[in-house]
């Protein structure tokens, strides 16, 4: 009946098709099969039903065909089908079969002429077929009609190539006799995916309905307009016919006696007619499906390595199997456990490259985000002077004194002091919230058991709470340590004999000179449009200058701006900006650059912003004062008793050396207090306590219950292993024993070339 091998390489692919259309995956296998591609009314569908012997499809008028319809013929000793949708059924009387192809259509495609890629699955078993894998696609159309879109042209052009590109798909083009060849868009749009003609094959129908005296003979010779695989001309049913319910063996003989009689055809009749060109199919077919097998194999073989992973876990589950519930309860922990720490700790696997996480954040709070916030504390210079003088006056009291009182120094130190409570308290609350951050970002592994997850968060948070308040209790106490004793015996301290003699602002050392403090892209963000608009440039700041260049590269630098007289305003953000901008300007009224009195440099976040100015502090470039407040001050400092004025001076003196180096002895301890109190205890919490209060919080079944969708993920993944694994056992049984036949030489296209060019 055919082809010996066929019988199992083509129901092999059929098997493929229902094996990943079941599962739902498309799995992106290009499995062999022949698209039916044709203009409407070319006669497709009675091409298809002479196939099966039996009427089956949907008929009428405008687009009939909406759908993709996967046809599957099969080879059977008893004659029935069945759909992949209903698959339970098995349908014998074939005007059901047409009756639930349209109720199929409707389904997803609306009753008003609306068309859809996804296909329906038709398999049909009969002792008159031979084993084919054929796909009905719509009819190319050129107007919309109902409510189809304007484009519904290009829509159907879209589908059908979306089948007929893949180098595993055959076309089968179906042209009318009755209408000029060189016009056929079949075979127009299998030229654009198929140049070579490798994968074409023609069929002319209605060769019945040709004005008298004409005939197709020069086409199915392959002479006139010839193909690879050449042409075969079939005789369909008339319209007639089919309101007659003519019987289709009755319609094959008529077919087989007008090939037999026609003159124009007679000598090449064994060529004609649907018989010949189902056998032509089904050796045609067999030939590419055995082509195509080591690539599909390949591919085969790839996917099920990158599920076997994956899958591993999956193999030998048993969801109610306690062993395994508390095997994957303490893998899970323990993962926790080791995924935290590297994300405080760092790691060199699983790296982050987009953003920073987990410790280098933190690291970030504590030596950038904590020391601004120390610093920025220091520049109430107005207060600061008042508070002093009053200090000065209320301890002299009635009598004017002649020397600095040292009660002055210390009153005025405790209240600077106090004031450290408040940048320490928030940087415990930025690194809790970073914690919080990184416990949620490592139960994303345990989406899988909403219930393990929701509990390790609720845990882990709550103890991160409890040290909390152990944490910042450890701060206050050293903020009242450093309050109970003011030691002014410290080497670093200036003393009293060189506080007289020393300037405030000689205290404010610059970093090491040349020090690359930071480099990173900022924008600028105020220079006009006429001169090129907002840019981004690559900046590097050092201790003494801020340049700037094109690109990372830094091969082309567009400017140095000493940082000497600079200092930092904050601008508000704009009302359509997304961008946070902070400003440098010149103290001395200068232009900073060009003509520019100031730059405003862009960051995407207000944290970055935060981070550039910890920077440019570190350079000496400090935030503006008020600028009333600089001339109120002016006022006060002249306004003073010249004596008192020196005595405030050396006390100022004296307060900054003094607070400089308890600022110092802070920025070294709060690191070194949140890292023992919270960090390091949070790390030994998790690996040494957590399983114990997940088991007591809630029973093991209940932690370990899964969430739907990871169940159904489960049950994907193990069907798609298992439809590779069988694919690949059934490819790899194959017999080789499948005669082939090769594919014919290449013909002459220049028909089809000198067409396309005249249409253009």
């Amino acid at each position: 009946m055919g082809n010996r091998g066929m019988e199992e390489l083509i129901p092999l692919v059929n098997k493929l098709q229902d094996a990943f259309s079941s599962i739902g995956q498309a799995c992106n296998l290009d499995l062999p099969q022949i698209a039916v591609v044709g203009g409407q009314s070319a006669g497709k569908s009675s091409v298809l039903e002479n196939f099966v012997g039996r009427d089956f499809l949907p008929r009428g008028s405008g687009i009939v065909t909406r759908r993709p319809l996967i046809l599957q013929l099969i080879f059977s000793k008893t004659e029935y089908a069945e759909f992949l949708h209903c698959k339970s059924k098995k349908f014998t009387d074939f005007d059901e079969v047409r009756q639930e192809i349209e109720a199929e259509t409707d389904r997803v495609t609306g009753t008003n002429k609306g068309i859809s890629p996804v296909p329906i699955n038709l398999r049909v078993y009969s002792p008159n077929v031979l084993n084919l894998t054929l796909i009905d696609l719509p009819g190319i159309t050129k107007v919309p009609v109902g409510d189809q879109p304007h484009d519904i042209e290009y829509q159907i052009k879209d589908m059908i190539l979306q089948f007929i590109s893949r180098d595993s798909c055959l076309i089968l083009a179906v042209t009318p006799g009755n209408t000029d060849l060189a016009n056929s868009d079949a075979l127009k749009m299998a030229k654009e995916v198929d140049p070579q003609g490798l994968r074409t094959i023609g069929v002319i129908t209605k060769l019945d309905l040709m004005d008298e005296g004409t005939d197709a003979k020069d086409i199915l010779e392959n002479k006139l307009l010839p193909l690879r695989r050449g042409y075969i001309g079939v005789v369909n049913r008339s319209q007639k016919d089919i309101d007659g319910k003519k019987d289709i063996k009755a319609a094959l003989g008529a077919e087989r006696k007008f090939f037999l009689s026609h003159p124009g055809y007679r000598h090449i009749a064994e060529r004609m007619g649907t018989p010949h060109l189902q056998k032509t199919l089904n050796q045609q077919l067999t030939n590419h499906i055995r082509e195509t097998l080591p690539a599909l194999r390949n591919k085969l073989q790839s996917q099920l390595l990158s599920l076997e992973k994956e899958v591993e876990e999956y193999k030998n589950f048993r969801p109610d199997d306690p062993t395994r519930k508390t095997k994957a309860l303490l893998q899970m922990v323990q993962q926790f456990g080791v995924d935290f720490e590297k994300r405080i700790e760092g790691s060199g696997d699983q790296v982050d490259t987009l953003e920073l996480s987990g410790g280098a954040r933190i690291n970030r709070i504590f030596h950038e985000r904590f020391p601004f916030e120390l610093v920025k504390m220091e520049f109430d210079e107005k207060d600061l002077r008042r508070e002093i003088s009053y200090a000065i006056k209320n301890i002299h009291g009635v009598r004017t004194g002649l020397f600095t009182p040292d009660m002055a120094f210390e009153a005025i130190v405790k209240k600077q002091v106090v004031k450290l409570k408040e940048p320490c308290l928030k940087c415990v609350d930025m690194v809790i919230q970073e914690l919080i951050n990184t416990v949620r970002q490592c139960t994303a592994k345990l989406l899988s058991y909403p219930k393990l997850r929701e509990e390790t968060e609720r845990i882990v948070t709550t103890y991160i709470r409890e040290r909390e308040g152990k944490t910042k209790d450890q701060i206050l106490l050293l903020i009242d340590i450093e309050l109970s004793y003011i030691n002014t015996n410290h080497e670093d301290f200036i003393g009293f004999a060189n506080a007289q003699q020393r300037s405030s602002q000689l205290n404010k050392k610059r970093a090491v000179p040349n020090q690359v403090i930071r480099r990173g892209w900022l924008t600028i963000n105020n220079i006009s449009i006429m001169k090129g608009g907002s840019k981004e440039y690559w900046f590097i700041l050092t201790a003494e200058s801020l340049s700037w260049y094109k690109d990372e590269e830094e091969k082309e630098k567009k400017y140095m701006l000493p940082l000497d007289n600079l200092k930092i305003r904050d601008i508000e953000k704009g009302f359509m900006s997304t961008k946070h901008i902070f400003a440098i300007f010149n103290t001395e009224q200068r232009n900073v650059y060009k003509d520019l009195r100031q730059i405003e440099l862009a960051c995407d976040s207000q944290e970055d912003v935060d981070s550039w100015k910890a920077s440019f502090l570190r350079a000496g470039v400090y935030p503006e004062k008020d600028q009333r407040e600089e001339e109120e001050t002016q006022e006060n400092t002249f306004s003073m008793d010249p004596q008192l004025e020196r005595q405030v001076e050396t006390i100022r003196n004296l307060v900054d050396s003094y607070i400089c180096i308890v600022n110092k002895s802070i920025r070294d301890l709060m690191p070194k207090t949140i890292m023992h109190l919270m960090i390091n205890n949070s790390k030994d919490f998790i690996h040494s306590e957590l399983l114990a209060y997940l088991y007591s919080s809630a029973d093991q079944n209940s932690l370990m219950e899964e969430s739907a969708d990871q169940a159904q993920r489960r049950e994907d993944m193990l069907r798609m292993y298992h439809a590779l694994k069988e694919a690949l056992k059934i490819i790899g049984d194959i017999s080789t024993s499948t005669a082939t036949t090769p594919v014919p030489p290449p013909v002459d296209d220049t028909w089809l070339q000198n067409s396309n060019s005249g249409h253009r």
